[in-house]
């Protein structure tokens, strides 16, 4: 018998959208957790539902019955994690849930039926918690830092904060064995004709964007050692020749000091593996960090603009500016580094003038992708509180997700499908100008009805709200 279970509650079979994408990734986290408690002597195994279904969850939870489950808890995961909670308890289970979400709602999580919830980073919190969770009586867990429960009465008791190790040697690498790793790699290769995993040098970051959920690592941010990295880089070509490495960091780039190094000790090891990350422009400002970036295999970095207002962006405090986003997408593409972009439409006060300057920054930067999304406020978040007297949500908590909150003023939902529609058009019109004039004139029609749409919306908009 395990002495912890670890799930995350996600299954590939159920998420229409996500089969369309399928670039899945096998859960780090959960991972990550498995080999440090392995390494403290206990006994664990993670049932990962990515390829599984719930029948077979529920099989497997029947077969181990009266154990202990640990869940990861995500923003899109809710309603999966209740009821995996509701099926864990039928089969006698104690719960424990972990992972931004869960923290950010322990009193719901623990009414519907979870025992604890983990604060925070979990190894160190898992190593203690699992032998007090043996102990009927709340003193034992009051001892554990990290975490909240309710006491016998019912009342929620959240013990003092775990303070989260500087040094994260102490981790060993992720128990990528106690995964079918090769599973996703075959799912990518079928989908997209090479294979990629992912790991990560750091955890946590220090930016203060106002929409983003800090929940599990607060605003710290801490590197492991480069040659730690490289070797641990090394291992997986070696075990899995995976075609790419997915760099999950929150901002791979952040420390240009600790690039260079790795970069060395790669170069150091011959290894030049493609791969793709995430960071922010204004990381991205030195020739060097480009060219270092080349040097290593770099294929495409993802950057979140946002916006192409600068208003949006100092109101998000991204701390950034839309001419530097614009000068790293440049830079990147003249180096052969694709450039991805975030967008995300209806934060705060926006206009339909901040979205015609997001229109004009992305045919500017000329990302080689980009998406959009509407903004939603997190629950903590800054972005949460400065709205939180105009938010509402249709439907129950139990059933939806924090993208279900709605801001009262925010456009609809169609408002925002016309600015994708003027976006996208805009930027296929100003790339088709010269190769395709009949194309791009058919574009601009397009990008032309749909600002014509957002001019009348607004409009009536304004003669809705103050009755003119």
């Amino acid at each position: 018998m395990p002495d912890l279970i670890l799930t995350h509650g996600y299954f590939l079979c159920e998420d229409p959208k996500e089969q369309e994408i399928m670039k899945p990734y096998a859960p780090l986290g959960l991972m990550y957790l498995s080999a440090y408690l392995k390494g403290k002597g206990f006994n664990v195994e993670i049932f990962d539902s990515m390829f599984s279904n719930r029948e077979t969850l529920e099989e497997f939870l029947r077969n181990n019955a009266n154990g202990v489950l640990g869940i990861y808890t995500n923003l899109i995961t809710r309603s999966s994690v209740l009821n995996i909670i509701s099926m864990a308890k039928k089969h006698g289970f104690q719960v424990i849930l972990g992972g931004p979400e869960s923290a950010n709602y322990p009193q719901e999580y623990l009414n519907h039926g979870a025992d604890v919830i983990v604060l925070g980073e979990g190894e160190q919190t898992l190593e203690k918690l699992l032998p007090a969770i043996q102990n009927p009586g709340s003193a034992g867990l009051q001892a554990v830092d990290g975490i909240v429960f309710k006491d016998k009465s019912g009342n929620l008791i959240t013990t003092n904060p775990r303070i989260s190790p500087n040094d994260l040697a102490i981790y060993p690498w992720p128990d990528r064995e106690s995964i079918d790793i090769r599973k996703y790699l075959q799912v990518w290769r079928d989908h997209h004709g090479l294979g990629s995993i992912s790991m990560i040098t750091a955890r946590g970051c220090p930016y203060r964007c106002t929409w983003c959920s800090h929940a599990v690592y607060g605003y710290s941010h801490r590197r492991r050692k480069p040659a730690d990295c490289a070797s641990e880089l090394d291992y997986i070509m070696n075990e899995y020749s995976p075609d790419q490495i997915w760099y999950a960091d929150d901002v791979f780039t952040i420390s240009h000091p600790w690039l260079y190094e790795y970069s060395a000790q790669l170069k150091n090891r011959g290894l030049k593996v493609p791969f793709e990350t995430i960071s922010r422009a204004d990381r991205l400002m030195k020739p060097e960090v480009l060219d270092t970036l080349v040097e290593m295999g770099c294929d495409r970095i993802w950057i979140g603009s946002e916006s192409g207002s600068q208003k949006i962006l100092d109101a998000m405090q991204r701390d950034v500016t839309v001419e530097q986003i614009q000068w790293a997408s440049h830079e990147l593409k003249k180096r052969g580094i694709k450039v991805g972009m975030f967008l995300m439409w209806g934060y705060g006060n926006e206009t339909l003038e901040d979205i015609e300057k997001t229109v004009e920054h992305v045919k500017i930067s000329d990302p080689d992708v980009f998406f959009t999304t509407i903004a939603y406020p997190i629950k903590n978040t800054p972005f949460y509180n400065e709205f939180s007297d105009s938010i509402t949500m249709s439907g129950d908590w139990a059933s939806g997700t924090d993208r279900d909150y709605k801001i009262s003023n925010q456009r609809g939902p169609e408002y925002y499908k016309a600015a994708d529609i003027l976006l996208f058009n805009s930027v296929e019109a100003s790339r088709n100008q010269y190769s395709d004039h009949k194309e791009s004139l058919i574009h601009k029609k397009l990008a032309d009805d749909a600002r014509l749409y957002l001019q009348e919306y607004e409009r009536k908009h304004i003669i809705n709200k103050t009755g003119i």
